[in-house]
């Protein structure tokens, strides 16, 4: 792993589309889904699930900033989910499925506040973004079946139907940005 990686949490929905979008970039040394946000300490996925935890599917991005600025990880991120739909993406509907980015830091939070800005301005959604942005208190690693979902079950129907689209889609908009093949 490069000496001085960083790292940023990102939540877009359902967790195992999220992962697959961050694992794809260049510069991306890790990615770990899981839970934030929430108030409940180690949750499990049945008790995100249930709304209850204040908890939202997450992925936590390890990159390093030498190969991958924050802000292409930021471009992917909208490039990638409907941040205008409070507490759903598609077919996932409720709080543990929202748009929420937790920074790391003040640096961070700066750069998103700024990005966001330039998003609404730029007119790209037609409906307000409503993208939430809170300090990151506490990360939850997923269970283990959670992690690197798509490449373990491509053709499950949810993959198929869902993960596969989106990363012809992204590939298709955001090369630039992908590990070469």
């Amino acid at each position: 792993m490069p000496s001085k990686t960083q790292s940023a949490v990102f939540g877009g929905g359902c967790f195992w589309c999220t992962e697959v979008v961050f694992e794809r970039l260049k510069g991306v040394v890790s990615v770990l889904p899981g839970y934030a946000g929430g108030r409940r300490p180690n949750p499990s996925y049945e008790q995100v699930c249930t709304g209850a935890t204040g908890h939202a599917e997450v992925v936590k991005v390890e990159f390093d900033p030498e190969q991958i600025s924050f802000r292409d990880l930021l471009t992917a991120f909208f490039a990638t989910h409907d941040p205008t739909t409070l507490n759903r993406q598609g077919n996932d509907v409720g709080t543990q499925y929202r748009s929420v980015i937790l920074y790391a830091d003040e640096e961070q939070k700066r750069e998103v506040e700024a990005f966001l800005r330039e998003l609404q301005a730029s007119g790209q959604f037609q409906q307000p973004i409503v993208t939430e942005l809170k300090p990151l208190e506490a990360f939850y690693e997923a269970e283990p079946y959670h992690q690197q979902y798509y490449q373990r079950n491509p053709s499950a129907p949810y993959c198929q139907f869902v993960i596969t689209p989106k990363m012809g889609k992204f590939r298709k908009h955001l090369s630039s940005l992908l590990k070469p093949e």
